[in-house]
């Protein structure tokens, strides 16, 4: 890939953008890295994180009220949405990106900081309430942002590759977490990492957030916008237009992301608890096996993504759909068989058809809508479909096992999520890359 040192701010117009630097892509997909980071380490510590910020007993209550909490901040996403993804219409992806970065990583980093239940009672909770809220209204223009930036710094014929690779490092992000609970895991063990060990994966969200936050300063908007910006075609009302432009593919997106919503943060932020508190791993093997997946995972949807650029995008759409729902059942019984090993390649297995879908998913969605509205449509749609299956599946997965008894029911709602996904996709998705592209985006 040729290297360039700056963004291509006199480009053009009608020229085709150069290919994204770098310093490009790490830019526009370190604010997924932080926030996924801060996820994956919530979701890998749940267990730990119940103990701290709860009152002592039942341990099942205890991890549905830590799961409640992080399905907080998914509740305020779309009020987020709504700011920032117009916003960033209206004033360019690089600086709504440089406010979400720095806004995430000090918010993650409180979390670092915060008193326990033992040492302040209800107190404890309520902050750790405050800071996911604002944890979640700055991830409401985060994804929608990157995502825009990448996509119109990308040459037209690599979109899938280089949109997919915010998702690929989202997942780097959940093995760093997850590696590094691994490691603090071995080296302090269950007591003290229980006792304060615990803050360090969040402590360091705030060095990650200054890096980004720098990289992203140094960052000029991409071509396709300063365009817009020197010809005067960047939308004066962006919300209201796109409220009234794009309603039918809104709706399209957000069955799109139910897939997305659900399999994510049940594969990174529930199975480890699943793992520990259910299947009766020990926290290491649950956090190696979390490690191992992540890294399967964040190793193929780069593939996946230059993939969509030469099959299609709704191919690897439809197979993660189908995948997930012919995959899900199996998984989950192959980690009840007690064998370590096992666990682990059912995790990988499942994360199989989450790498194909994510691979296609980011064009997918940035194809949907014209550049002057892109980042405010796509943003919509997304975090409410996030909010309403994402942030609440841990809490649902919790919750069917405690309320049914059946071990293996948190894949009844990974199936569902990927037959509404399908039929979306099947049904509404028009092909937007590869040979049979029956629209293709301009901008």
């Amino acid at each position: 890939m040729q290297e360039q040192t700056t963004a291509p701010v006199g480009q053009e117009a009608g020229a085709p953008p150069a290919t994204p630097s770098r310093r490009v892509l790490i830019a526009g997909s370190i604010g997924n890295f932080v926030e996924w980071f801060d996820i994956g380490i919530y979701g890998t510590l749940s267990s730990v994180i119940a103990g701290s910020f709860f009152a002592s007993g039942d341990r099942t209550s205890a991890l549905l009220s830590t799961f409640a909490i992080f399905a907080v901040g998914f509740a305020i996403r779309p009020i987020g949405a709504l700011y920032f993804g117009p916003l960033a219409d209206r004033v360019g992806r690089n600086r709504v990106l440089a406010i979400t970065v720095l806004i995430t990583s000090l918010s993650t980093f409180a979390i670092g900081v915060l008193p326990t239940y033992a040492t302040v009672g209800a107190l404890a909770p309520v902050l750790l309430v405050l800071v996911r809220l604002v944890q979640g209204f700055a991830a409401g223009g985060e994804t929608s942002s990157a995502v825009s930036l990448l996509f119109e710094y990308a040459p037209r014929n690599r979109r899938g590759y280089y949109t997919s690779y915010g998702a690929a490092l989202g997942f780097v992000a959940f093995v760093v977490g997850a590696g590094v609970a691994l490691v603090l895991s071995v080296a302090f063990g269950d007591d003290r990492m229980a006792s304060y060990a615990w803050r360090i994966p969040f402590l360091l969200a705030l060095p990650l957030g200054v890096a980004g936050l720098y990289l992203r300063l140094k960052m000029d908007d991409t071509p396709e916008f300063v365009r817009m910006e020197k010809s005067g075609e960047v939308a004066k009302t962006p919300l209201r237009e796109t409220l009234r432009t794009s309603g039918r593919p809104m709706l399209i997106l957000a069955g799109v992301i139910v897939l997305k919503g659900v399999a994510h943060w049940t594969l990174q932020t529930f199975m480890v608890s699943y793992l520990t508190d259910t299947m009766h791993f020990s926290q290491t093997a649950s956090f190696a096996a979390s490690t191992v997946c992540m890294g399967a995972v964040a190793v193929l949807i780069p593939c996946a993504g230059l993939l969509s650029d030469r099959v299609g995008r709704k191919p690897l759409l439809i197979g993660g759909a189908l995948g997930l729902i012919v995959l899900a059942w199996p998984c989950l019984l192959l980690m009840s068989y007690d064998n370590a090993l096992l666990a682990v390649a059912a995790m990988v297995i499942l994360g199989l058809p989450i790498a194909a879908y994510d691979g296609a998913a980011n064009a997918g969605m940035a194809e949907l809508f014209p550049a002057r509205i892109r980042t405010g449509a796509i943003a919509i749609p997304y975090n409410i479909s996030v909010a309403l299956f994402g942030g609440t599946a841990p809490y649902i997965a919790t919750w069917l096992v405690s309320s049914t008894g059946n071990d293996l029911s948190p894949s009844w709602y990974l199936m569902a999520a990927g037959l509404l996904t399908l039929v979306t996709v099947v049904l509404g998705v028009r092909e937007t890359a590869g040979p049979r592209a029956e629209r293709v985006v301009a901008g």
